[in-house]
């Protein structure tokens, strides 16, 4: 954690899980702070597994603002972007408004770690089907990412990612780094893939950042109650926060 980080955190989290799960990179990575969750039931990682689940958000957020946490985090990157950019900016704007406090969504949390690691023609490697790795494609496109290779697993069951291991991830990102050499970073699009140990090994081997949801939505969290979100041993993005508090 970094040196400065306060140690009486209370961060809510809106979980895509069917419980009140935290998923395990938060306590990892950041072991001093209390995150609260709330989950909303992502189905399956298709547009219609994510409906009911997105219009459980708000909801999920008003919960966690009632137990007076200090920021809200949403977790689940398709979750977040799957009905296109302008919906997820809205999204936002009604979560700051009914709840009062900052939050962030994982989609966002790519999109700040890729301008912090400044990367702006990227190489992404995601879980998902064609039909969600279109819809991902768009919204960094509106973001402002030139996307120069894309490839994912092809999952829909939304426990599939965490079945994948760290050595398939990491094969996935060199395949599709293969395609694009002159890529200023590396996306790894899902939180429910496991990348606490992929960072590193990729960074090391092609000299490239890399942004991965599950760790970048801590990160980005933290940012929200005015830490850096620094800490050792996770990728470029985590040592450049030492100094970068958002």
């Amino acid at each position: 954690m970094a040196r400065d980080a306060r140690s009486d955190i209370t961060i809510g989290l809106v979980v895509p899980f069917a419980t009140d799960e935290v998923p395990a990179e938060g306590p990892i990575m950041y072991p001093g702070v209390r995150f609260i969750p709330r989950g909303v039931g992502v189905r399956a990682l298709t547009p219609d597994g994510y409906e009911a689940a997105f219009n459980g958000i708000i909801p999920a957020a008003e919960h966690l603002a009632a137990q007076g946490v200090e920021a809200i985090m949403v977790i689940g990157t398709s979750l977040t972007f799957y009905r296109g950019y302008d919906a997820h900016e809205l999204l936002l704007e009604r979560l700051r408004r009914t709840t009062g406090l900052p939050v962030s969504t994982m989609s966002e949390a790519i999109v700040e770690g890729l301008r912090t690691v400044a990367a702006r023609e990227i190489a992404v490697c995601t879980a998902y089907s064609h039909e969600v790795n279109e819809r991902l494609a768009m919204f960094l496109a509106v973001a402002g990412f030139d996307v120069l290779a894309l490839e994912g697993f092809g999952l829909v069951d939304f426990g599939g990612p965490a079945q994948k291991t760290e050595e398939e991830i990491i094969a996935l990102c060199d395949r599709v780094y293969g395609q694009a050499p002159h890529a200023e970073g590396l996306l790894i699009s899902c939180g429910g893939l496991r990348t606490l140990g992929v960072a590193k090994p990729i960074e090391d081997r092609h000299d490239i950042p890399v942004v991965s949801s599950a760790t970048a939505a801590f990160w980005a969290a933290m940012r929200l109650v005015g830490e850096s979100g620094h800490v050792a041993g996770y990728g470029q993005l985590f040592e450049r926060a030492r100094d970068a508090v958002h």
